[in-house]
């Protein structure tokens, strides 16, 4: 049974029915779901697995408590010596969620930095990630950076930099000469 991390932009608030299926394979299947709890993407997909009573699903929170855990799952706790609750402090959680995965499926909308730096966690480690392009209502499946290069074209010249400040894209994609930061 493998383990997925789903994620996504806090932006994407509604799972499309194209989403909603994708996801049904997952359960059909009889998958693990790690998820986290921010509002956005997270609370979308767990209310949608809470109306299917769908149990495989591990919630992942930042601390002692959840933000949102719907369907009652069974929760990890994760700590952190950073005080401040920014980028750095939840991807510690986002980090520990890559590393425990099998596979990824995330909803991007081509602006968070958080769900790029969840596919680029993935992609490090050679896990396949199904990404949902909200932009394009597009499905990729990402399975190194050179894919991932190719997704980033669709994706304006103030994202790629401010990609690329917070979270060094330009030093982490090995293709990175196709693309202008500056």
């Amino acid at each position: 049974m493998s383990m997925v991390f789903f994620g996504g932009s806090r932006r994407i608030s509604r799972l499309s029915k194209a989403v909603r299926d994708r996801a049904d394979n997952i359960v059909s299947n009889g998958h693990i779901i790690l998820l986290g709890d921010a509002n956005g993407a997270d609370k979308a997909m767990q209310q949608y697995l809470a109306e299917r009573k769908y149990r495989n699903v591990l919630v992942f929170c930042m601390g002692d408590m959840c933000r949102n855990n719907i369907g009652n799952w069974k929760t990890r706790n994760i700590h952190s010596d950073g005080s401040k609750k920014d980028f750095n402090y939840y991807s510690t959680k986002d980090l520990v969620m890559s590393d425990e995965a099998d596979c990824g499926f995330m909803l991007w909308d081509g602006k968070s930095k958080g769900t790029l730096n969840n596919i680029l966690n993935l992609c490090k480690h050679n896990k396949k990630v199904l990404v949902y392009f909200s932009p394009t209502k597009s499905f990729y499946t990402l399975r190194n950076f050179d894919d991932v290069s190719n997704l980033l074209k669709h994706c304006d010249q103030g994202s790629l930099q401010k990609f690329d400040k917070v979270i060094g894209i330009g030093k982490r994609i090995s293709s990175q000469q196709q693309f202008s930061f500056v």
